[in-house]
């Protein structure tokens, strides 16, 4: 089995860590925090106080950070990744970054014989310590196979989309989806509501029917009509994506109403929602759940 050094520590990188245990292979971690540290000390992890130290001997560094230009710092920084790192090794970049972020990434990474794959998932804390996530990467075709053995442990489906940033490209695309999908889904439980159906009968028709998306047969269901609310994602995540998405359309040059509509209504919730809220309390600007206060 393989050596493997997760940088950042967080609620999915924790998960992965443990998935990556649990499928044999040897793991060591790194995050900026110390009580991060210590935390997964106490879990039985080998921690390291420094990235270098983290990539000693490992055969794939697995980044799960909070933003693209955290990505750059420990890549391409002084003491990152593109210094202490060693011929061979794979980097695989889960954070929902910047497509530009990525190909630059991955252009100096090579200079110095190291392989980058962003692969940004889905799925959540749960997928990750379940290892159940969805991938979509971006990188070379052999660089992605010569990975496939690590990642199985760590993903349920995993889909190459194409070289570098394509991943990312394709990450931001959908989250931009599933941004507007909770808008659209929010004015559907309201118009029922309205119109006096029960938004739950209602919505076991839409997902029998072609109305229906990830958000109907997943999110409404599971943290939206029970109030629970506690996804894991949060609005200050799903903001800082769907802004992502809006500059990534900005560059080229690209016109879309729908999403501008999204992301102008997604900046506009920090007025109302903290940023420590669920993503899915958007549908709270049209919709209220049983239960929940007014």
């Amino acid at each position: 089995m393989a050596s493997v050094a997760v940088i950042g520590l967080g609620n999915m990188g924790r998960g992965m860590a443990h998935s990556l245990r649990r499928g044999g292979h040897a793991v060591k971690g790194y995050d900026s925090s110390a009580a991060v540290r210590a935390h997964l000390a106490d879990e039985g992890f080998s921690i390291c106080t420094e990235i270098a130290q983290a990539l000693q001997g490992a055969e794939m560094a697995i980044l799960s950070l909070p933003t693209a230009d955290i990505v750059e710092a420990v890549t391409l920084h002084a003491g990152g990744i593109s210094e202490t790192g060693h011929n061979g090794l794979i980097v695989v970049d889960t954070t929902t970054s910047h497509p530009e972020t990525s190909r630059r990434v991955g252009g100096r990474l090579a200079e110095r014989g190291i392989a980058f794959i962003d692969a940004p998932v889905s799925g959540g804390p749960k997928g990750a310590i379940t290892g159940t996530m969805t991938m979509v990467m971006g990188g070379e075709v052999g660089d992605v196979a010569r990975a496939e053995p690590i990642l199985a442990c760590l993903s349920a489906k995993r889909v190459h989309v194409g070289p570098w940033g394509a991943g990312h490209l394709v990450k931001l695309v959908n989250n931009l989806l599933c941004a507007a999908h909770l808008l659209t889904a929010a004015e559907a439980l309201r118009f029922a509501q309205a119109a006096g159906v029960d938004p739950e009968r209602m919505l076991e028709g839409l997902n029998a029917g072609s109305g229906r998306s990830g958000v109907t047969q997943v999110n409404v269901p599971m943290w939206i009509l029970n109030g629970a609310f506690d996804s894991g994602f949060t609005m200050k995540l799903m903001r800082k994506d769907v802004a992502l998405a809006a500059d990534v359309l900005k560059g080229l040059g690209l016109d879309m109403p729908m999403a501008g509509l999204t992301e102008q209504i997604w900046a506009g919730s920090a007025a109302t929602l903290a940023d420590e809220a669920d993503f899915n309390c958007i549908v709270e600007t049209q919709f209220q759940p049983k239960g929940r206060p007014q």
